[in-house]
């Protein structure tokens, strides 16, 4: 069975265009050089037979499949990328298309869920294969979105009255260390705090999450009988942890196994 297994970029920057592809869709490189996004590897590799930028941007592209183009979209706007067809609904999907720093064109897409069931791909929603998540009340909606979007930086949406945490948002303060999910916050009158954690956190650095989130602005818990340090982190009996509240009182945490 033949499989193909790496693309190779020829620049005459290797470095830079390396690191752009770093910032821009993740991923490290291993000790071969070799980026790898989902089965295929990029190499990105110094050539004197190249100019410093390609000729015919066209004739190769890359494509990088998403979950969420916005999202992606959205943060390639902060690096500052040149958009050769802004984000658009093409029927089938979502597309955009940009150049990378040697200007070769670059595609963010994202089939529907109508496309992808159409062709097989992946089965329709429903009750019996739709991924669980987690929710809580707050009473302010507005504060809370500032919160969760300004304060912890994620990426936050709003639909009916409720917002979806979108824990791994590209930036964010408290970066999963893998994994991804998502996390429904509803209004409620006469909302009471629950009495327990309702959000954690794994951080891989909880010192650093910590001084970050204090410079943000955020107060750490400390409880009576429990031994945290002077940055309010607990160190002993389990994973290091600190509490923190958000807007509505509810209780949410940073740990480090």
């Amino acid at each position: 069975m033949t499989t193909l297994g790496s693309i190779l970029l020829g620049s005459s920057d290797p470095r830079r265009l390396r690191d752009w592809y770093r910032a821009a869709f993740g991923a490290e490189p291993n000790e071969d050089g070799f980026i790898t996004y989902g089965g295929v590897a990029v190499l990105i590799d110094g050539r004197d037979d190249v100019a410093a930028t390609t000729a015919e941007p066209g004739r190769v592209i890359l494509n990088f499949h998403v979950e969420d183009a916005r999202a992606v979209t959205a943060h390639l706007d902060e690096i500052g990328v040149d958009w050769l067809v802004p984000l658009e609904d093409r029927g089938p999907g979502l597309f955009a298309t940009l150049a990378d720093p040697d200007g070769n064109y670059v595609q963010v897409i994202q089939m529907s869920e109508e496309y992808q069931v159409s062709r097989g791909h992946k089965q329709p929603r429903s009750l019996h294969n739709a991924a669980p998540f987690s929710g809580f009340a707050v009473d302010d909606v507005p504060a809370a979105k500032a919160f969760y979007s300004e304060v912890l930086g994620l990426r936050v949406t709003e639909h009916s009255g409720m917002l979806n945490l979108h824990i791994d948002s590209p930036g964010a303060v408290l970066a999963p260390t893998s994994g991804s999910s998502a996390v429904l916050v509803y209004p409620k009158e006469k909302h009471t705090p629950a009495e327990f954690t309702v959000l954690n956190f794994p951080v891989a650095d909880i010192d650093a999450a910590v001084d970050e989130l204090v410079r943000r602005g955020v107060t750490f818990l400390r409880y009576e009988g429990l031994p945290a340090d002077e940055k309010g982190i607990l160190r002993s009996g389990g994973p290091q942890i600190a509490w923190f509240t958000d807007p509505a009182g509810n209780v949410l945490s940073v740990l480090q196994t």
